[in-house]
């Protein structure tokens, strides 16, 4: 019956395909019509009004009328419709908000999920990143096994318990239709409990007997799923737990500091590692091309979402310059700016993106708006020290859990650097000689890190700081921030994360 089920699943695949080959050929248009159904639908929004949808008939127009928007901008609007109220930044009834934790900061954001947002972005960026890997393999057999989502828990709104409260991953298993339930493991009632102490070992127990083909999630969460469940079943690796594994489907984080790990736990040679970008505002990109030695994605133009971009030296100034898709240029950092159908408008994501290609449009993340390390004018981006820590890793032999990084400022008796915290699973035979190659490898991706680097006149070689193992799980408990879609922030301008973790780490 499942054979059966999964070369029907191929076929309707087949003709989504189509649909991705054509705004692959016509982006403009695409984004052109995305734009007008968005402005036509909210018109008469509190926000449509205010911001005169009414006189918006070009893209000169939105930028004149309406504002670039941060979450405190929209805040105000968005708590009235977690009380209740329509028609504030969208038409329709919005009873879901995903709770953004992308990182470790208290304050949490409530990002507005439509019916239509669930639908027609988040749902619709997983079928497209499913035809893709159907494109690539039509022999593949996902639908013939199952798919295991590491996904976060839901909660009420306590001030309007209609409102429900959750990561995407949780808001997604929860809308999943009844049809779709059996292709995934574990059952819907586990996958979303709030308890990871308990949901870990609940879950690799269930999983694990289970013929599963396809795993999602944070890598980092995941590989501590995957201990538990080669624990619990006595095995050395997960081909041998799960002998039809065919992907992987990764995003959120780089996952150069964590391929190692799971090409030893998962030892096939055609296993895919498919990079996706779907984060609490929209299903954005996922990686269409497997053959290249690379994981940029195709940029999806067709999922409700219009995408606008600033140059990253023009964040922060009064009256940056903003583009469209038909002005980027390549190699070029960008903030990450979209208007969608759940109500953010002109809203700033948080990330920085690259485009590698023009034709189709790929991206590569390189960093976040908040997370880098310009303490000093060296402007090193995630990207970078991702970039390096992969560089340098084989050369080693060495394995990493998690890594943060952030300054050593300057003072009369030292010249300032950039302080490594890094949890290894396998640590450098010569840690002297890893942080040198690693300093060495992050001034060869980064020229003005190597500039501030020349003879040490500015910066002194990088420090690392191993910390013992536990420690970046404790710090994330401490914070009530395990699993789901919560991530280790990379970088830092200041040394808060820094102390926290070294204040952990001498207790364990």
């Amino acid at each position: 019956m499942r054979e059966i089920f999964n070369k029907i699943i191929a076929k309707y695949l087949k003709l989504r395909y189509k649909k991705i080959s054509r705004f692959i050929q016509y982006p403009f248009e695409t984004q052109e019509y995305i734009f007008k159904y968005l402005i036509s639908n909210a018109q008469y929004t509190k926000w449509g009004l205010k911001y005169r949808y009414d006189k918006v008939n070009t893209y000169e127009d939105f930028k004149k009328n309406v504002p670039i928007s941060r979450y405190d901008d929209l805040k105000p609007y968005i708590h009235r419709m977690m009380l209740g109220e329509e028609n504030v930044l969208w038409p329709s009834e919005i009873n879901m908000f995903s709770k953004s934790s992308g990182t470790t900061e208290d304050k949490s954001k409530f990002i507005p999920v439509s019916a239509e947002n669930l639908k027609e972005c988040h749902i619709k960026g997983a079928w497209d990143a499913v035809s893709i890997l159907y494109k690539h393999n039509p022999d593949s057999k996902l639908f013939a096994s199952k798919n295991l989502v590491m996904g976060g828990s839901i909660t009420q709104y306590a001030e309007n318990l209609d409102v429900k409260i959750g990561d995407i991953s949780a808001l997604m298993m929860d809308k999943m239709p009844i049809i779709g339930r059996p292709f995934h493991t574990p059952d819907k009632e586990v996958a979303i409990m709030a308890d990871w102490n308990k949901k870990i070992p609940l879950m690799a127990e269930i999983a694990s007997k289970e013929d599963v083909a396809i795993f999602g999630g944070v890598p980092s969460w995941l590989l501590v799923f995957f201990k538990e469940v080669l624990r619990q079943t006595g095995k050395s690796n997960l081909v041998e737990v799960w002998p039809n594994l065919e992907a992987f489907m990764h995003g959120g984080v780089n996952f150069a500091p964590y391929k190692k790990q799971f090409q030893e736990l998962i030892p096939k040679s055609d296993f895919l590692y498919v990079n996706v970008y779907n984060s609490s505002e929209g299903y954005f990109a996922v990686q269409n091309d497997f053959d290249l030695d690379n994981d940029d994605m195709l940029l999806l133009l067709d999922s409700q979402i219009f995408y606008e971009f600033m140059p990253f030296d023009q964040y922060g100034s009064d009256n940056p310059e903003v583009i469209s898709l038909k002005d980027v240029e390549l190699n070029k950092n960008y903030v990450l700016i979209i208007s969608t159908n759940s109500g953010l408008w002109r809203y700033i994501v948080g990330d920085t993106i690259m485009f590698t290609s023009i034709s189709p449009f790929k991206i590569k993340i390189t960093g976040r708006t908040k997370h880098f390390i310009n303490v000093f004018g060296e402007e090193v981006m995630v990207s970078n020290t991702d970039k390096a820590l992969s560089q340098v890793q084989d050369k080693h032999n060495v394995a990493i859990q998690e890594y943060t990084v952030g300054p050593i400022f300057m003072n009369d008796n030292s010249k300032g650097g950039h302080q490594w915290l890094i949890e290894f699973v396998q640590k450098p035979e010569n840690l002297s000689l890893f942080q040198r190659d690693l300093d060495l490898a992050l001034q060869s991706i980064n020229s003005d890190y190597e500039a501030k680097r020349y003879n040490s006149m500015a910066l002194q070689e990088l420090k690392i700081t191993p910390l013992p193992k536990g420690t970046f799980y404790n710090w994330m408990k401490s914070k009530g921030k395990l699993g789901g879609q919560n991530k280790v922030p990379r970088l830092s301008n200041s040394r808060k994360y820094i102390e926290e973790l070294l204040e952990i780490a001498d207790k364990l």
